[in-house]
């Protein structure tokens, strides 16, 4: 079978017989810590307006890792990539602009970094809906039109071209309510949870409105599953999760099933008090992170739980086994965490639960694939 074959039928109702391995939902983290190992192109191709280039680039990740699948991203416009060009010059590489003549310097992302902003708070705080309506922007351009005419689609139908017979391509959104973490900040954002959760609904409803576009969009591309990142949820009571939260996930799993795509709901932190309302959504895949943080999420209880009802992802620890273990743990890990499929009916795809670290080689990642693929050739 082909990575693109296991994966759909571990989405299936009678599962898969050869279970596929992948990385989590954080590709880009994986790329910007490792891209010297992934890649013999310079960092600055990541940033490529060159669709050439990047398929430079991607093509040898791709090939380097062994998942089964790939996610399939937008591009810039057509008319912006005509007019743009990346420069190597002496004093740094730079984005420019050969129509206004403007310039941006790019600079190589570190190892480990963490966005400036991350969940810290921002300037300006919206405290009425207008202000939130203003700050969530609900796009009026047609889907086809933005996908197609503006040629954003041109990077992910090269990549469908080449590896979509073989391989599984997924997009990325994040819940409503963690969205809600960028407007506010964290600090802000749990205080209004409390204090004004009228005021958090109606920018979960926002946010719900921009998610459910940029899924029919992904569809358009060609994606065929969608990973849902919610954390922060483990942070809130059960009350506050089916209030707030659970709806809007709901609704945005609707829209990706209308769609034609999968749903892969990734829940971070410990699910205690939520299971039952997790289940409930109708997700067609569950995730869940490792457990590191002084919880415990063991995949073939939760596969015991599920008996089939959806697919379930693995959630290999990425520090304790991935990062530290030995060889002989890593396989052991991984044989241990596919005795699920099986009490999943088949349902079920290797994982990990987090990020990969810098400190871990690509060698290893590949390892992993590899055992992945060797082990679970036979279910």
């Amino acid at each position: 079978m082909t990575g693109k074959e296991k994966m759909r039928a571990a989405f299936s109702e009678h599962g898969t017989a050869e279970i596929p391995a992948v990385l989590s939902c954080y590709e880009d983290i994986f790329q910007r810590d490792h891209w010297e190992s992934l890649t013999q192109y310079p960092w600055w191709y990541r940033y490529e307006v060159d669709i050439e280039k990047q398929m430079l680039w991607r093509r040898e990740a791709i090939a380097n890792t062994g998942e089964d699948w790939f996610r399939l991203p937008f591009c810039a416009p057509a008319e912006t990539r005509q007019r743009q060009q990346v420069v190597e010059t002496p004093e740094g590489v730079f984005l420019i602009d050969r129509e206004t003549g403007s310039k941006r310097q790019l600079r190589s992302p570190p190892a480990g970094d963490w966005p400036e902003q991350g969940y810290k708070t921002p300037g300006t705080l919206p405290e009425t809906p207008d202000a939130i309506d203003r700050m969530i922007p609900i796009s009026d351009d047609g889907d086809y039109a933005y996908v197609r005419t503006e040629g954003r689609d041109d990077l992910a139908r090269r990549l469908l071209d080449e590896f979509g017979d073989r391989l599984f391509p997924n997009h990325r959104t994040s819940s409503p309510l963690l969205r809600c973490a960028d407007l506010w900040g964290f600090d802000n954002m749990m205080l209004n949870i409390k204090s004004r959760p009228d005021l958090v609904t109606y920018a979960c409803k926002r946010y719900l409105e921009q998610a459910k576009c940029r899924m029919r969009r992904a569809a358009l591309l060609g994606a065929q599953g969608i990973w849902v990142v919610d954390a922060l949820a483990d942070m809130i009571s059960p009350d506050d999760y089916a209030k707030l939260s659970l709806p809007h996930l709901q609704d945005l799993i609707d829209e990706i099933r209308n769609v034609n795509m999968r749903s892969i709901y990734y829940f971070t932190g410990d699910p205690a008090g939520k299971w039952d309302l997790i289940l409930s959504m109708g997700a067609d895949a569950l995730a869940f992170e490792d457990s590191k943080k002084g919880f415990d999420v063991d995949v073939v209880e939760v596969a015991r739980k599920l008996r089939g009802e959806c697919a379930l992802f693995g959630n290999l620890n990425a520090i304790d086994v991935l990062q530290n273990g030995t060889d002989e743990q890593l396989k052991k890990e991984v044989k241990r965490q596919l005795t699920a499929a099986p009490l999943n009916g088949g349902r079920f795809v290797m994982s990990l639960g987090s990020p990969i670290t810098p400190a871990t080689s690509v060698a290893r990642v590949r390892l992993y694939c590899d055992l992945v693929h060797d082990l679970g050739g036979s279910q």
